[in-house]
């Protein structure tokens, strides 16, 4: 390590100006970096859940459902109707937009004197202009099942429009130039957002917003901790410096290799920010721990002991973070380990290369004759009212330390079993939140917001088939959170109906071909069956959030179609639920293969390179226990475990690793010069026990920074983490030098009867 050292310091000005080169180009690439918010293209491709539901979009103009709700005190009225006109002519003209379904534009099919009638529920061009109309269509409106509900408000007060958004299209975009057009016209209802498109173009929203607004926060505040804990520039600039370039590298490798943010990676800025300047920190803390006035001396001799701490601490958080990669299901997730862990490279290669560079072509620094191991300034407060303290407790009790260890971990299990899962995106929004509001609007009045789909693979003709489709109709409806239903054997039947036979599937095929005919060139024909007459969907919504509720939902479903699909008739089911299930399935996956593959890497790294399993048994010990008492805390706090919080765990192994890695090499280091375990601990934890506070301090406080994001998950990401770093720091400046007493209790005990 001391030839590196001196390249380093040789090289100092080509390493100066290649990072600078580097930080251009990268920084040139930022301002085309966009944000991806659709959870759906969190599913890898293949996988047969997103298959169906992209094919379904494909083949029946798309199942991105966006939905508009006007509210006022009484839909029925002359005004309300000719707004509902005007926003369903505005969205008929926007490009990306497939079908638009309202009022004022509906299929209706009628009884008349010679037949039947298939046409618009209303004249587009004759609208209702007085009452006695407008009595009468209400009375029309409720008589039919296939309006009340799905088309107004079973109380009057509330009329949905909804447009399904073409598959190939930018749906963030088109469903923010929706929503601006539509607030454009000023129309007096009450209007409401709701569905998937419209969500998702919020979270982005957020997401743009807590960047702008938060990573100064984090970068201000992490500055002011560095500056009042070293008391110099080079303290706070320089580990905050690490961390930005290593932001922009990062962000701008995503733009280059063609990635865009995503709920998930959004946070890699905040967590690099507080995690890059960890190893400048240490870096720092052992180059002005050394006693030599020639900064060029200094570096070299303090970079030849530290680098190998640092570079695997840096190692081992990487790894922390690249363990997403091999245990995700969804693309996000190891999207988010991929250039996290590269982030986390490029910092720990700058904080080894560029800051040695930049401190190397300083002016020469104060002597100080005190020894570098041992040095602790006599009014510095963190050492005297907070290092040596735990260094006291550690030395003095350790048996008792450890029993409340024990005792903490223990109460945290009971916690772990309390933990539930969500992947409903409503739960992202605070209360109040205009998306949170439209949902419950959508709940409350019109079914909900979550499309559902069943396909029918078979003659669309056939009379068994569309018989089948009322069936299972029928069958979903007696699910509470199932309210309608519409398919091509609903219009059969109401034909049939109006025709005086019945509200029933006919017999014969030849007399649903003859009513078929009927039906050709309706708009919502392309929406239910597909051109060649073989395949059909019901289209449906799901009212409740809660995941319990889905996956009873789809449990159910899928021993009907088992029982009742055959080679005549395939069925299949898909929409938003069925994503959600499955996203669901791969967080819980996710949480424990990451854990385990984490750990697993973790211990052979670290034993490898500190060349003992046990010290890397050692070193994993604190982190087992602080993610036991984070998943303790989860449930006892009622965090649910969803798309953000699943990676607490990992990232808390990854960072909180590096504490336990600095004590362990410390304490290994100085083992070489006295067999005293108490002494050695004590120098230990008076050296390193400092950086590994200022570093705490620092992280901890840059992510509580999430508590003010506009999203609960990243609110809840920031104080989960933020608590693992304290527990992780706690446990490797307690915990970890006790189980290192303990094991080596007769060392110990001996030079204590010696002295």
């Amino acid at each position: 390590m001391n030839r590196l050292s001196k390249f380093i310091v040789k090289q100092r000005w080509l390493i100066i100006l290649t990072v600078v080169a580097v930080t251009v180009f990268f920084g040139i690439q930022l301002k085309q970096l966009t944000i991806n918010s659709d959870l759906l293209n969190s599913l890898p491709d293949d996988d047969p859940v997103a298959q169906l539901y992209k094919e379904i979009g494909n083949n029946y103009g798309g199942t991105s459902v966006a939905m508009i709700v006007l509210e006022t005190d009484n839909i029925f009225n002359k005004d309300v109707f000719e707004h509902v006109k005007q926003i369903t002519d505005t969205l008929k003209n926007f490009e990306g937009v497939a079908t638009v379904s309202s009022l004022t534009d509906v299929i209706d099919i009628k009884k008349i004197e010679d037949g039947i009638e298939i046409g618009k529920l209303v004249d587009e061009f004759d609208l209702p202009d007085n009452q006695s109309e407008l009595d009468q269509l209400k009375k029309y409106i409720f008589s039919k099942d296939i309006y009340k509900n799905s088309l107004v408000s079973d109380d009057g007060t509330a009329t949905l429009i909804t447009l399904s958004l073409e598959e190939n299209t930018n749906k963030q975009i088109l469903a923010d130039k929706i929503r601006k057009k539509i607030e454009s016209l000023n129309l007096p209802e009450k209007i409401y957002f709701g569905g998937l498109p419209m969500m998702s173009n919020n979270v982005s929203k957020s997401m743009r917003t807590d960047l702008s607004r938060l990573l100064p926060i984090v970068f201000f505040l992490i500055a002011l901790i560095l500056f009042v804990s070293f008391r110099s520039a080079i303290g706070f600039i320089l580990p905050l410096l690490t961390a930005l370039i290593a932001v922009i590298w990062v962000l701008g490798m995503m733009v280059v290799l063609g990635y865009e943010l995503t709920l998930i990676s959004n946070n890699i800025p905040i967590i690099l920010l507080a995690v890059g300047s960890a190893y400048t920190i240490h870096v720092i803390n052992r180059i002005n721990k050394t006693a030599i006035s020639n900064r060029k001396q200094a570096v070299i001799i303090a970079l030849t002991y530290v680098i190998i701490p640092v570079l695997l601490a840096g190692i081992t958080t990487a790894i922390g973070f690249i363990s997403f990669v091999f245990g995700a299901y969804l693309t996000t997730i190891r999207d988010f380990g991929i250039f996290s862990s590269l982030g986390t490279l490029f910092a720990l290669i700058l904080s080894i290369f560029f800051v040695p560079a930049i401190i190397s072509i300083l002016p020469k620094k104060k002597e100080n004759n005190k020894n570098p191991d041992t040095q602790i300034k006599k009014d510095d407060l963190l050492s005297k009212w907070v290092i040596k303290p735990l260094t006291n407790l550690s030395l003095k009790n350790p048996k008792t330390t450890l029993t409340v260890w024990l005792v903490i971990v223990a109460i945290s299990i009971g916690g772990i079993f309390m933990i539930k899962t969500s992947v409903n995106m409503q739960e992202y929004f605070k209360p109040g939140h205009p998306s949170r509001v439209s949902e419950e609007i959508m709940q409350n009045k019109f079914g909900g917001s979550q499309p559902v789909f069943i396909r029918f693979k078979g003659d669309m003709q056939n009379p068994d088939v569309l018989k089948l489709m009322i069936k299972t109709e029928n069958y979903m409806k007696k699910n509470p959170y199932i309210s309608t239903a519409v398919s091509v054997a609903n219009l059969i039947e109401e034909m049939n109906d109006a025709m005086g036979e019945g509200k029933k599937i006919p017999g014969e095929q030849e007399e649903i071909e003859q009513l078929w005919f009927l039906l050709d060139g309706q708009d919502v024909m392309s929406r239910l069956v597909n051109d060649d007459l073989d395949e059909g969907l019901i289209q449906s919504k799901f009212s409740s959030p809660d995941i319990e509720d889905m996956t009873d939902f789809l449990n159910d479903m899928e021993k009907f179609i088992q029982q009742n699909s055959s080679d005549e008739c395939k069925i299949e089911i898909s929409g938003e639920p069925s994503v959600d299930a499955t996203m669901l399935k791969s967080l819980i996956s996710s949480q424990f293969s990451s854990i385990i593959i984490a750990i697993i890497f973790v211990l052979i790294i670290v034993g490898f390179i500190l060349k003992s399993f046990l010290k890397g048994v050692y070193a994993i010990v604190p982190i087992i226990a602080a993610m036991l008492i984070l998943f303790g805390f989860m449930g006892f706090a009622g965090i649910s475990l969803n798309i953000a919080t699943v990676l607490v765990a990992s990232v808390a192994l990854g960072m909180g690793i590096d504490y336990s890695i600095h004590v362990i090499s410390h304490y290994d280091h100085a083992t070489k010069n006295s067999r005293d375990v108490r002494n050695v601990i004590e120098e230990t934890l008076m050296v390193s026990g400092r950086a590994i506070i200022i570093n705490v301090i620092s992280v901890a406080a840059g992510f509580l920074v999430l508590l003010f994001s506009e999203m609960i998950p990243l609110q809840n990401f920031g104080l989960l983490v933020a608590l693992s770093m304290i527990v992780s720091g706690f446990g490797a400046l307690t915990l970890l030098p006790v189980v290192l007493i303990l094991v080596n209790r007769k060392t110990s005990y001996k030079n204590k009867f010696n002295n």
